[in-house]
């Protein structure tokens, strides 16, 4: 009896408890608040709505419609849109297909499962698609295939830009056969898009998967993606009940692939118009003078305070020079390992402006010890690849030591093709003390990735210049420097291996590589009186990040030099001196 007094006096309280914590909640109109369907909080729809429809409690991403998506790209009142509506038809007469279709027209407001058009982002023109998952989960089918394919040969007679925001469960099952035929034909639209030198920017949202992943959504110039987003052929549940095997956390996320080689960037919604501004202002057609204005405020001393007269007046700028004397072989080769040395990123944010690096080899993976993308040098779009060595611990391992795998070459490789089809020139910072020589490394085949940069860069029409900063070590070093000129800071070393490595094969002693630094006559000043290198880059004190600015001008001086000089030249003759360049060696 006690006991179920306590009970029912319990349940009283409980109850009263209820009452009144229900009586303090506040009213809130219904749409005000929704329940994220990432962690389970209730958040606040405008919160959500201003924050790029990201939830600003957990960070997950909501999927966006598709004229939500344009609002937040494209320039206020610049949207074009192209093919609003197209004729529907059944290929198979599939039962029902025609009345769902219709009924998701009517729920959506939405013609089909992509809108096309164009517009200009940060005031550059392009052609844009974005998909819209909530149209059959934006499937691909004949009107869609359609839309996309005239959209990149409008684009192509207009010499426009292409952006397309992917997402999609693949192809569409109730057009059967006829749907697989849009893969090949949006992927033979980008093709000739391509080759007519114009760009094509993929961005991979949650999710995009099947057969649009299978064609033109892994098909662009540049791929981005969004955080977390879900892509892939086929999908999770697909493979695991195909293998019967629960699959790794982050499988097919953004994040598995950018680390897995196959996307450039990872893009937060809320960068996105800044990033695509920048993309297509260093892809846009160079106007006449743009260079040369450049270069006119870089003499008058607006950007650094220190004018081209004033270096051209400095003896330390002639080509050849450098103060070797009183200093070894095997000094300039510890100088050239210095810790303190600056790496190929410190070149890179000193000399040029809207850096934006992209990754990974589109086969395999990312290495960090090569570091790539486009950037802007005096008004010039230009590529920059660079071998990385790290600041401290973890970044060297991360970097690993500067030693590339046969997917840093691929990576550097395909950067100087993407340079190729859009004619920019291609400025390489060599710094490693070879390529990566582990297992690993020869299973993915090390030897044919040199080789096969050898013989694309034999082969390229842009000028390329190439600068030892440090070690250039072996054919690691050589897979970046088939240049049309190659340069040295004066304590760089530039060899066909190690001291440690020759004296231990001709001397059976590594520890002469003092005396074997010295016979392999490997500094700038050796390599220049032999006609090996065509300028010095003079170091007044060894470089440093103190002394980084000073040669970053020198550099940047001798680099505008370098630029006039190919922008008078046609591409036949840019590679025939770069081929009598190596022939006369």
């Amino acid at each position: 009896m006690l006991k179920n007094m306590f009970k029912k006096t319990y349940t009283v309280i409980d109850n009263r408890y209820k009452t009144q914590r229900k009586e303090e909640e506040p009213s809130i109109p219904q749409g005000l608040w929704r329940k994220c369907n990432k962690c389970g909080q209730p958040i606040y729809v405008e919160d959500v709505t201003n924050n790029f429809y990201v939830c600003p409690k957990c960070g997950g991403y909501f999927r966006v419609h598709a004229y939500r998506r344009i609002e937040m790209l494209v320039d206020e009142g610049t949207f074009e849109e192209w093919n609003s509506q197209m004729d529907f038809s059944n290929p198979l007469n599939f039962p029902g297909y025609e009345k769902k279709v219709q009924a998701v027209r009517e729920k959506t407001r939405l013609n089909e499962a992509i809108v096309t058009g164009k517009g200009e982002i940060g005031g550059q023109k392009a052609a844009i698609g974005v998909c819209d998952a909530r149209f059959l989960m934006s499937s691909m089918g004949h009107v869609v295939g359609e839309k996309i394919t005239w959209m990149v040969e409008e684009a192509t007679r207009q010499e426009l830009p292409v952006i397309i925001f992917a997402c999609s469960g693949g192809a569409r099952m109730q057009e059967g056969l006829v749907s697989l035929m849009q893969m090949a034909k949006t992927s033979a639209a980008l093709k000739r898009h391509h080759e007519a030198g114009q760009l094509f920017v993929s961005v991979l949202t949650d999710p995009t998967t099947g057969g649009v992943t299978a064609s033109f959504a892994m098909l662009g110039d540049i791929i981005l993606a969004e955080p977390n987003a879900l892509i892939g052929f086929a999908g999770p549940r697909v493979i695991e009940q195909t293998i019967r095997q629960k699959l790794p956390e982050g499988f097919q996320r953004a994040e598995f692939l950018l680390e897995h080689g196959f996307v450039d960037k990872i893009v937060e919604r809320k960068d996105q118009k800044k990033v695509l501004a920048q993309i297509l202002q260093l892809h846009k057609q160079k106007t006449p003078g743009t260079f040369e204005e450049g270069l006119g405020k870089y003499a008058a001393g607006v950007n650094t305070g220190r004018t081209l007269e004033n270096l051209r007046g400095s003896a330390d700028i002639c080509p050849g020079n450098g103060r070797q004397e009183g200093k070894t072989a095997w000094e300039t080769v510890q100088l050239s390992r210095a810790s303190n040395r600056p790496v190929a990123t410190d070149y890179m944010e000193e000399l040029f402006d809207d850096f934006v690096e992209f990754h990974g080899d589109r086969y395999f993976g990312d290495d960090g010890a090569i570091v790539g993308g486009i950037a802007s040098f005096q008004g010039m779009p230009v590529t920059v690849i660079g071998q990385q060595k790290g600041k401290n611990t973890k970044d060297n391992i991360k970097r690993n030591f500067g030693m590339p795998s046969p997917e840093g070459y691929r990576k550097a490789l395909r950067l100087m093709q993407q340079a190729q089809n859009f004619g920019r020139p291609i400025i390489c910072f060599v710094d490693t003390p070879g390529a990566f020589c582990g297992l690993e490394a020869e299973e993915r085949g090390q030897g044919e990735a040199i080789a096969r940069n050898l013989f694309e860069m034999a082969a390229l029409t842009v000028p390329v210049l190439s600068i030892v900063i440090g070690e250039g070590g072996s054919g690691g070093a050589l897979a970046l420097a088939v240049a049309n000129q190659v340069w040295m800071l004066e304590n760089a070393i530039y060899s066909i291996l190690s001291p440690e490595g020759f004296a231990s094969i001709l001397w059976k002693d590594s520890k002469k590589a003092p005396d074997a630094a010295r016979v392999m006559k490997i500094t700038a000043a050796d390599l220049y009186e032999r006609g090996l290198i065509e300028q010095i880059i003079p170091e007044e004190e060894p470089a440093s990040l103190e002394t980084l600015p000073m040669l970053a001008d020198m550099i940047r001086y001798k680099m505008e030099e370098f630029l006039f000089r190919y922008e008078a030249m046609s591409p036949e003759e840019i590679l025939e001196e770069r081929y009598q360049r190596f022939r006369n060696i």
